[in-house]
């Protein structure tokens, strides 16, 4: 199906071409959400018609979507979710779940506008983008952990994984430290016993 662009739609072209498309795509997504129109005479002089008035308001919400974005993008919020000890999560964070933890840190995003290039199915930091208009992206990170106080330490630039390991190597240190402490004490006691049965008076040889 051909189509005139009522505004820019990623990978398919600017505000004002007439595009092919599949008829799926136009039936369920461009023409329910205004995105575009049939290409017919009737249309194409109702573009050019109202032309002018779709330039100003793309103008004018997009000048919008770069303040917000200008706010947003680069800010951080914490998921809390469960996962196994390798880090990977029983199930994963939706577009959903990135708007509402947005949406609870004080700015208005809608689950339709993140975009997610893959399912986060793992604790970290997860950069996702998010649309505010056609020509306005905002990029924010998402922390996702088991607690609040995993989620700032991942905020420090440390992954699980390092923290575990760490913590590993912290257990060995002290178990080895241990052990040395007991192989001193055991050498001392070897050598104040032997110190001790030198020093001890001998009885006289008697003829």
């Amino acid at each position: 199906m051909d189509v005139i662009l009522l505004e820019r739609v990623a990978k398919l072209g600017q505000m004002g071409e007439v595009v092919s498309v599949k008829d799926g795509y136009a039936r369920n997504f461009l023409l329910p959400q205004g995105k575009a129109l049939r290409a017919n005479e009737v249309n194409k002089a109702r573009f050019e018609a109202e032309k002018a008035q779709l330039e100003a308001r793309n103008l004018e919400s997009r000048k919008e979507a770069e303040k917000l974005a200008a706010e947003l993008d680069g800010q951080q919020f914490i998921v809390i979710r469960s996962a196994s000890d390798a880090g990977a999560l029983y199930g994963s964070v939706t577009p959903r779940d990135a708007a509402e933890a947005a949406t609870a840190g004080g700015f208005s995003v809608d689950k339709k506008q993140v975009a997610l290039t893959r399912p986060i199915k793992d604790l970290g930091l997860h950069e996702v983008h998010v649309n505010l208009h056609p020509e306005v992206v905002a990029t924010i990170v998402m922390n996702v952990a088991r607690s609040q106080e995993e989620a700032e330490l991942q905020a420090t630039g440390k992954t699980i994984q390092e923290v575990a390991a760490e913590e590993e190597a912290a257990n060995e240190f002290e178990i080895a430290e241990l052990f040395d402490d007991i192989g001193s004490a055991a050498s001392e006691d070897e050598a104040l016993r032997g110190a001790t049965a030198e020093e001890a008076p001998q009885d006289p040889i008697e003829d």
